[in-house]
């Protein structure tokens, strides 16, 4: 029996790597098995824009500050901090012997070179406008200035100060995302585009990368010169992309994956029924929505624009498709932040029947009936929920004279296209809050921003989230200027807001730690296994 139940242990953890070799963890090691719904783009922090890759270089790095299994904000590479009267000057002390994986030590001079690399228009960074906050940082972007010019300093090894344009409340809470962390100097100049590689990328996180295997599994281990490392539970963290989240839930079931971080919600019944309190699904701070390419013709018309979103029946969606596991959406900014209303469409509180009146009544206007459909192609990543959603909102669409095709690419590519601003209609995306403020729902709409890909770009718009930013010290005021910028992307549709999230984990009885929160973040160092 006990040679039977030791099989199984070792089965059950092992990888089946491409070519179909197996290899098993040692018997002493915890190894956590876990779903990622795709593969990242890639592991270098400033070029990353996804939860995929989130998820996992939240385990590989540690920014100034971090979170705790409740997604609350705690002390990262910094011990403490302290601001100035006039909340412009940050100023952080940070840990006394912290290093790197390879054993340097971790200094200011760190943070300063990963600041100014961020803001480098040279580097490309997706969130390089997230930073905008700190002074000069949109000037170094744009190359109005050096890179050496953004308020970035190392007073001493141990103590990195920043200075803001104005106060920002979210500034620290901002710090948590993996634009924010540290990369090493060093490694990057000595191995160019490679230090992202297994057995060269240097980290400081709780975590060190041992094998990647595109489309199969990324492999990291424990790293023992964390300074928490005593406190690490898990060895070893497998994160396999799981596109396929029928595929995901069997091998959730025969026990080869500890947790996944979504399912196919046409199961969801059975699935609940199946799994039960393994399977938890709750508010998650996020929009799902549909980029526009505004800039292209006829998406140029907003009066087309909108008449397709008011065409789209996002009751039945969330019904049908989401099975009630999503909630129907008309503004960007979702709800649930203190202190914030949201603009939502105009058209939210008609009927269905008669949006879509008012919306055959535009399209007719403009040309377009089933005799003469316009033609609209929607782009989606890998998934069958997005799949079913695009195929809903095709058939939504035909009676009134649009005719849609659909595109499907994996996960990386539909990304990579959309950062990259490949030419399309239609696209599926979503944003996920970078911290729980409506700036990280209204900033991916900023003429700037890596992250617009619907190429949004109003002045009204512009305008009122400079001065939304100018507001930082008065929270009313800057509160309600941000609303008035959401009603003006709201009325412009620079993207086409459908649903607001919800977590949707499975997670398996022996794993602890994994604490449901509205941001969705469960860092492996505070995980657990039996």
């Amino acid at each position: 029996m006990l040679n039977r139940l030791l099989r199984a242990t070792v089965f059950a953890s092992s990888l089946l790597l491409a070519g179909g070799a197996f290899i098993t963890p040692a018997l002493s090691e915890t190894v956590y098995n876990r779903g990622n719904s795709a593969d990242p783009e890639s592991l270098d922090p400033h070029k990353t824009s996804t939860v995929y890759e989130a998820h996992i270089l939240r385990d590989l790095f540690l920014g100034l500050v971090t979170e705790d299994q409740n997604a609350e904000t705690i002390p990262g590479a910094a011990e403490s901090w302290t601001v100035s009267d006039d909340g412009t000057v940050y100023t952080f002390k940070l840990r006394e012997g912290a290093v790197w994986s390879d054993g340097s030590p971790v200094t200011a001079d760190d943070f300063v070179y990963s600041f100014q690399r961020l803001q480098d228009p040279a580097t490309a960074a997706e969130y390089a406008s997230m930073l905008y906050v700190i002074k000069n940082g949109e000037e170094v972007n744009t190359g109005k200035m050096k890179p050496e010019e953004l308020a970035v300093k190392a007073v001493d090894a141990n103590t990195f100060e920043v200075t803001l344009k104005s106060p920002t409340p979210y500034f620290i809470e901002m710090l948590t995302h993996q634009a924010a962390y540290p990369v090493n100097r060093k490694a990057i100049e000595s191995m160019g585009a490679d230090w992202i590689k297994a057995g060269n990328l240097v980290s400081n996180g709780a975590y060190t990368l041992a094998e990647f295997v595109p489309n199969d599994h990324i492999k990291l281990v424990k790293n023992p010169k964390f300074y928490d490392a005593d406190n690490v539970k898990i060895d070893v963290v497998n994160y396999f992309p799981t596109e396929d989240r029928s595929t995901a839930v069997k091998r959730f079931e025969a026990g080869e994956l500890d947790s996944n971080d979504d399912i196919p919600t046409e199961q969801l019944a059975d699935l609940q029924a199946k799994f039960g309190d393994q399977l938890r699904i709750g508010p998650y701070l996020g929009t799902y929505y549909y980029a526009v390419k505004t800039t292209k013709a006829p998406w140029d018309n907003v009066e087309l624009r909108n008449a397709i979103s008011m065409a789209i029946d996002r009751d039945f969606i969330a019904e049908k498709v989401w099975q009630n596991s999503m909630l129907p959406g008309y503004s960007m900014v979702p709800p649930g932040i203190t202190g914030y209303e949201s603009a939502v469409a105009s058209y939210a509180d008609m009927s269905q029947i008669d949006r879509e009146d008012k919306a055959k009544e535009i399209l007719e206007k403009l040309g377009y009936t089933p005799e003469n459909p316009l033609k609209m192609e929607i782009r989606y990543n890998t998934s069958e929920n997005h799949k079913n959603t695009a195929v809903a909102i095709q058939e939504q669409l035909k009676p009134l004279g649009v005719e849609v095709t659909l595109l499907n690419t994996d996960t990386k590519t539909h990304y990579g296209f959309l950062e990259q601003k490949g030419d399309f209609d239609v696209a599926r995306a979503g944003w996920i809050a970078d911290y729980k403020d409506p700036e990280t729902f209204l900033g991916i709409s900023v003429a700037a921003s890596g992250n617009n890909y619907s190429d949004f770009n109003n002045p009204k718009f512009e305008e009122l989230m400079k001065q939304a930013a100018a507001a930082g010290g008065k929270p009313e005021e800057r509160m309600k200027l941000l609303a008035e910028a959401e009603r003006v992307l709201v009325d412009e549709l620079g993207n086409i807001p459908l649903l607001y999230y919800s977590y949707k984990n499975l997670v398996s009885d022996k794993i602890h730690g994994f604490d449901e929160n509205v941001m969705d973040r469960h860092p492996t160092r505070f995980i657990s296994k039996d």
